[in-house]
């Protein structure tokens, strides 16, 4: 027990962080907003779904507002002024959780898509006869 509780109060001890990177998923499922130091260590996350959101609703832009919203204000709250976004996924939530941050009053250094792009991929399934 007291072995846990150490872990939590190390965790609380992330405060001060000044300029962090938030990680934008978008999946055409749900939406996750991870906030890291420069050094790329988790200092939190949120999604559509921990926001409560269930089912198909988790793959609207609203939830993915909401998800954003929530990250912001926990990461302002633990001191955070500049950020830097690296987006990536096709979902329908990149946008508007990009539009959520830009209003929060962070200083964004920089926007990046990250989406991996294969250069030929995977063979295509077979085609159908009918």
């Amino acid at each position: 027990m007291s072995n846990n509780s150490k872990k939590i109060r190390s965790r609380g001890g992330k405060r001060g962080v000044q300029k962090g990177v938030i990680h934008i998923q978008a999946s055409f499922n749900n939406t996750i907003i991870t906030v890291t130091d420069v050094r790329g260590q988790v200092i939190l996350w949120c999604s559509a779904g921990a926001c409560g959101f269930k089912g198909t609703r988790k793959s609207t832009p609203f939830a993915a507002q909401a998800a954003a919203e929530n990250a912001i204000r926990a990461s302002m709250d633990r001191g955070m002024k500049q950020a830097e976004i690296m987006m990536s996924g096709p979902g329908p939530g990149r946008d508007t959780a990009l539009r959520a941050i830009r209003r929060s009053g962070i200083i964004l250094s920089f926007v990046r898509d990250v989406t991996p792009m294969p250069y030929n991929g995977c063979r295509p399934p077979r085609k159908r006869r009918v």
